[in-house]
């Protein structure tokens, strides 16, 4: 008689369970995120907008799809590789890029390369010394945030539409200004690009004037802000430009250089240069 209880118990025993790939990478591929600062403590964003009275930004950490975008050929070539990711990274889609204050802007920028790449960044200086470039190191993490309230040198009043009135010294004029966004800075930019190609005058410095001043003497027509920027003493103008600067919140991204040539040592501004988000390290 033929033994069929091999076979009989063969055929008892259960088939091998089938193991997804869900269950073979034992990994949460949530993507971190982290709540940056906000220079302006969301005290210039008009009432509406999703950051006003916001003091911080909820963002993702850097991706490989991220580096895709920072190193995407045709953003680049367009100028829009890092607005385009910082849109991606972050979570609240309501918030636009573009209209994010400048010293926002940075914020958020500052606080993706570290979550990416780390807080030290290394990158050429020229010495102001013996105009030499070399390398420096700067520690990204030491940035400390400037909430734009130290003016109190500059005749300075704040307004309740999220704007100052500077009263000019040599004029007496009263101009009133607001905070650039991200779109403004990046119109100014591109409009400078295009005086470089045409070979044309530059005219950063009244370019910038014209984008934050609202009114001057309660006159907000642009055509009469235009004729008294063109025609205000270069005294006025350097006491305006001074004043936005200690408005504007931000980052203070001054540190330490020491030159390897000559061995000059100063703190200087940390550039941003390509090394920022594409080092070749």
């Amino acid at each position: 008689m033929r033994d069929n209880s091999k076979r009989l118990t063969a055929a008892a025993d259960p088939a091998p369970a089938m193991v997804s790939d869900e269950a073979r990478i034992p990994l949460d591929f949530s993507t971190p995120t982290e709540l940056v600062d906000l220079p302006s403590k969301g005290r210039y964003y008009p009432e509406g907008h999703p950051l006003c009275g916001q003091e911080t930004i909820e963002i993702k950490f850097m991706t490989a799809k991220d580096e895709d975008i920072l190193t995407s050929p045709s953003l680049l070539k367009k100028g829009l590789a890092i607005d385009r990711f910082l849109q991606n990274v972050l979570l609240n889609k309501r918030i636009s890029v573009g209209n994010l204050l400048s010293g926002d802007k940075n914020a958020i920028l500052v606080s993706s390369r570290i979550n990416g790449f780390g807080a030290e960044y290394t990158t050429k200086v020229t010495c102001p010394a013996c105009m030499k470039p070399s390398e420096n190191t700067f520690d990204l993490s030491e940035v400390e945030v400037y909430v734009g309230d130290d003016f109190d040198d500059y005749d300075i009043t704040p307004t309740e539409s999220n704007t100052f009135i500077v009263k000019l010294p040599r004029t007496s004029f009263e101009v009133e200004v607001r905070l650039l966004t991200s779109k403004d800075e990046n119109e100014l930019a591109a409009k400078m690009q295009q005086a470089k190609k045409r070979g044309a005058h530059e005219t950063n410095l009244t370019d910038q004037l014209k984008k934050i001043i609202v009114s001057v003497n309660g006159v907000d027509e642009y055509k009469t802000i235009s004729r008294v920027i063109d025609a205000l003493p270069a005294f006025d103008s350097r006491y305006l430009r001074a004043a936005y600067l200690k408005l504007v919140p931000g980052l203070d991204m001054t540190q330490q250089f020491t030159c390897e040539a000559c061995g000059f040592e100063k703190e200087v501004d940390i550039p941003l240069t390509v090394d920022f988000f594409w080092s070749k390290q």
